[in-house]
């Protein structure tokens, strides 16, 4: 087995491109598989948030039973809670939390400024809403600071003082031990200036690189763990020189990288804060430049129409909280759209959830019994919800992949698409 990311055999962790969507401008969508050395992940994939090294309201094997793949960790939550030392000492983030399958953690660096902006957590924003008091609201008591080498940051826990540089959050994710980790990023919201987000693509730029040269120092300095693939973090919010400055920046590291005998990036990121109605452009405009060769993870999308835009401008893998938050409310994902269970109109509804869709929790639970179980506020609903949800999510991307192959893309989009947001 071949290690694909630099130096070193331990591990394959390759990326294989299979069957392409017919090519035309920003459109770059594809089936593949990514290697990891905990298995692979056929893509495109949805991969479910286990946040805190679980997903809130189930299992392990109650996610493993939704056909998720791969689940992604949150590297500034596991580092204020339980820290990352302990993971490590349990083996990494794969057997603490008994999850036989690969991993993925973020670097932090979302959760620390995204708390400390006070936005929403979500990669597609809708901005027009804002007011003037909302931003300086959001801004007048920010527990996150920036500067050029890194974050100072408050715990949402107990207030406490806390700093990450890219070397830390290297460090952490070394710890945590996951299979896919990215590089350290600052995050920027809509509502800042351009000259800003200029400033910051170029912090994220000049942090990759260190993240590059301390992802190769802690992959050689411990060689009995399995490697880890480090993907950067295209940002740039929605210019697009800025999206293709950044993509073509992080290129030039990892061709840096590789030249002086180091690791490279694995694969890439697409961060930052997008209007929903452009994420297809700007997602397009930075698989324009990225190479073929390498796998692309979109960050916090959640409507089946973004995961269709997305996949087709050649997003690989995605995830986000909103299946499992919107199932612990009720919420679930039906072939006919979104419905609340919590509405009275369920009270005397014997029916599964989605009895065309199926699953587990349509096939043995009906809408009035979970109706029933969110009105007592049983723990139990948002399992059944939750479970739901995530086998709607991922069974809809193994669909959507499952037609990229049989070459029936466009067919299957539509009809799906034309009757999930027929009542819109």
């Amino acid at each position: 087995m071949t290690d694909t990311s630099g130096t070193g055999s331990r591990v394959d962790l390759s990326f294989e491109v299979g069957t392409r969507l017919e090519e035309a401008p920003g459109r770059h969508g594809r089936t593949g598989v990514i290697h990891t050395p905990h298995g692979d992940i056929q893509t495109p994939a949805f991969i479910p948030v286990a946040t805190k090294a679980t997903v809130k309201t189930l299992t392990p094997e109650q996610i493993r039973q939704t056909g998720a793949q791969a689940i992604l960790s949150n590297a500034y939550h596991l580092y204020l809670q339980p820290g990352p030392d302990i993971v490590d000492e349990a083996g990494g983030v794969a057997a603490f939390e008994n999850w036989h399958g690969p991993t993925y953690t973020d670097s932090g660096g979302f959760q620390v400024m995204s708390l400390g902006v006070g936005f929403k957590k979500v990669l597609a924003m809708d901005v027009a809403g804002l007011t003037d008091e909302d931003i300086r609201a959001a801004n007048k008591d920010r527990m996150a600071r920036v500067d050029d080498d890194g974050v100072d940051f408050k715990s949402f826990i107990d207030g406490s003082s806390h700093r990450f540089t890219p070397e830390v959050s290297m460090q952490i994710q070394h710890q945590l031990g996951a299979d896919i980790m990215f590089a350290f990023d600052e995050l920027t919201t809509l509502v800042d200036t351009r000259a800003y987000q200029e400033h910051s693509v170029e912090r994220t730029r000049q942090w990759a690189r260190r993240c590059l040269i301390e992802h190769d120092r802690l992959s050689t300095a411990r060689p009995h763990k399995p490697l880890q693939s480090l993907w950067g973090v295209v940002q740039g919010a929605q210019y697009e020189d800025l999206r293709r400055q950044a993509t073509r920046g992080l290129i030039a590291l990892d061709e840096e990288a590789r030249a002086e005998g180091r690791r490279g990036f694995g694969g890439f990121g697409i961060g930052g804060a997008l209007e929903k109605e452009n994420l297809g452009t700007i997602v397009g405009w930075v698989t324009d430049e990225l190479p073929e060769d390498k796998p692309r993870h979109l960050l916090g999308i959640s409507e089946p129409d973004d995961l269709f835009t997305a996949i087709e401008a050649g997003a690989d893998t995605f995830d986000c909280v909103a299946p499992t938050r919107l199932g612990r409310r009720g919420g679930v994902y039906t072939l006919d759209g979104r419905m609340n269970l919590m509405a009275a109109r369920f009270r005397r509804d014997f029916s599964g959830v989605d009895e065309e869709f199926g699953g587990y929790v349509s096939e043995n639970y009906s809408r009035a019994y979970i109706h029933h179980l969110l009105r007592a506020k049983e723990f139990l609903a948002g399992t059944l919800c939750t479970l739901h949800n995530l086998e709607f999510m991922v069974r809809l991307v193994d669909n959507i992949r499952a037609a990229i192959d049989a070459g029936d893309y466009e067919a299957y989009r539509d009809e799906f698409l034309g009757r999930y947001y027929a009542g819109h």
